[in-house]
């Protein structure tokens, strides 16, 4: 399996680590203590690299249940300088973002390598905006309604269905735009508009939807509510454990990438896993 992401052609027959990156002062996993300023942004995604990142994901938007509006101008001021300065350490560099502004912004100025969209590229234009960039990665999430009310009581006759459902759906769509199917993740919304039992059963069910899938799958569970909720944590720092195991769990499961805040301690796990044999 591999990804076409922006200047790097990704093998993903070993599972990759991808190094959150925010720039948002209200991010619900570390309260923007990185995004005070630009030295301080760039010396954590420096640390993320040492500890073993194979892909920086930089986010200017807090997409946590609840979380306040934020305008794509105030957005973009965030990520621009930031992934200006990444780009030239040629690492894979995707920007988290679901507002066709900054993505726009972001390939006219050719500072990224893909684009990582909650909103699987539903807002209006963005399909379009893309499409010309034949080498941009996209990863495209399944989200049910949007970060400030989608925690208000998520409902599914079958989560995973439905889910799956949706994510081929915005295949379609991209591949009907002229999209190279290379070029295409996919990602199942831990934590987007499902309860614990939804996220619970999508975990149960990940192996054998990723199995029969054609593309690459990259999951996002670190530090989430989910997590709090099954090991009665509240302070989403001191998940880490639980990061890590529900990282190896994604990965035992067919995961390509995981997207993770606890970069050190998830590769030290992946290493030890493979050299001792519990997957190939």
């Amino acid at each position: 399996m591999r990804w076409q992401c922006g200047r790097f052609d990704l093998n993903l027959d070993r599972p990759k680590v991808m190094g959150i990156v925010n720039v948002t002062p209200d991010s619900f996993s570390d309260g923007g203590q990185y995004s005070r300023d630009l030295d301080s942004v760039l010396s954590h995604a420096q640390q993320l690299l040492d500890e073993g990142a194979d892909i920086l994901d930089v986010g200017g938007e807090s997409t946590r249940p609840g979380s306040d509006y934020v305008s794509p101008e105030a957005e973009w001021a965030r990520v621009a300088p930031v992934i200006e300065a990444l780009y030239q350490w040629n690492v894979p560099l995707t920007l988290d973002t679901r507002r066709t502004y900054v993505m726009e912004r972001a390939l006219q100025n050719g500072w990224v390598d893909a684009i990582n969209d909650v909103a699987a590229l539903s807002d209006e234009g963005a399909i379009e905006a893309l499409a010309p960039y034949q080498d941009i990665g996209v990863c495209l999430m399944h989200m049910q309604g949007i970060p400030e009310s989608m925690q208000h009581n998520p409902q599914y006759s079958d989560v995973t269905t439905e889910v799956v459902q949706y994510l081929q759906g915005r295949v379609d769509a991209c591949l009907q735009t002229g999209f190279a199917p290379e070029r295409l993740l996919l990602d199942p919304g831990f934590g987007f508009g499902k309860t614990l039992q939804h996220n619970i059963d999508l975990m149960r069910d990940l192996q054998t939807w990723i199995s029969e899938s054609n593309y690459p799958v990259l999951i996002g569970v670190s530090r989430k509510t989910m997590l709090g909720q099954i090991t009665d944590i509240n302070i989403p720092e001191e998940r880490m454990i639980a990061s890590v195991a529900a990282a190896l769990a994604s990965i035992a499961r067919g995961a390509h990438i995981v997207r993770v805040h606890d970069v050190k301690e998830t590769v030290q796990a992946v290493k030890i896993w493979q050299e001792l044999g519990v997957w190939a």
